[in-house]
């Protein structure tokens, strides 16, 4: 199975850039995202990454924090296309489980990207609100786990399994540290990777022998060690 890369940015120029990249499949944004970006009006800035990314699925999270209004903002999202994905966050931040936020949207039709999942019990939470119809991807942030000493992939694993009574829901290894967790994604049997540009850009160099890496690292060595005029 191949495993999709989506790219995570919101920074325009980016995304002009790997829009037109056929190893590029989607975009995904969050508001961290966008304010890096420098985004000062949210559906604006929002509908001028939808003018260059017209067909590939692109993912905008709600960022409201109370059920309705989370709701509300999903419904509006939604609207702004249809290849738009809506973010919704596990839970709110007083830890309450958004599985009615879940359910209402899903129960519309609405495609949904269910982000800062970290565990397959939260996976099984998620599959029991939704439809079997209208397009699911679970999120499930490895990086960050593996920055706490956690290992996430039992929880990909049993997430994947769980998932796959559903045709409608997508697996996406998210929080990628380095291009190896491409591999990593594809051999778990992960729907999706997001990816930041930088790493894109390694993972399409993919294929150097150990032969090759060793006389390019050897060779950087002596050519910064000229630059520096060094003598010993």
């Amino acid at each position: 199975m191949s495993t999709k890369i989506f790219c995570d940015i919101a920074d325009l120029n980016s995304i002009k850039k790997f829009n037109k990249k056929k190893i590029v499949k989607g975009f995904t944004t969050n508001p961290s995202l966008m304010r890096k970006a420098g985004a000062k009006d949210y559906e604006l800035y929002s509908k001028k990454i939808l003018k260059i990314c017209k067909k590939k699925p692109v993912s905008f999270e709600v960022f409201a924090d109370e059920e309705k209004t989370m709701i509300e903002q999903g419904l509006k999202i939604n609207a702004w296309g249809k290849n738009v994905y809506v973010k919704v966050p596990i839970i709110n931040t007083k830890s309450k489980f958004t599985g009615k936020v879940i359910k209402e949207l899903n129960g519309k039709n609405i495609k949904l990207n269910i982000t800062a999942v970290y565990s397959a019990n939260q996976t099984k939470k998620i599959l029991r609100v939704i439809n079997k119809k209208t397009k699911v991807i679970i999120s499930i942030f490895a990086g960050r786990a593996s920055d706490t000493g956690k290992d996430p992939v039992p929880e990909f694993i049993k997430s994947i399994k769980l998932a796959k009574k559903f045709k409608n829901v997508e697996i996406l290894w998210a929080s990628v540290r380095e291009p190896y967790n491409y591999l990593q994604a594809k051999r778990l049997g992960c729907h999706l990777i997001t990816v930041p540009p930088a790493i894109i850009e390694k993972i399409q160099k993919f294929g150097k022998s150990f032969d090759k890496l060793t006389i390019e690292t050897v060779k950087t060595f002596v050519i910064d060690s000229k630059k520096s005029k060094f003598k010993i």
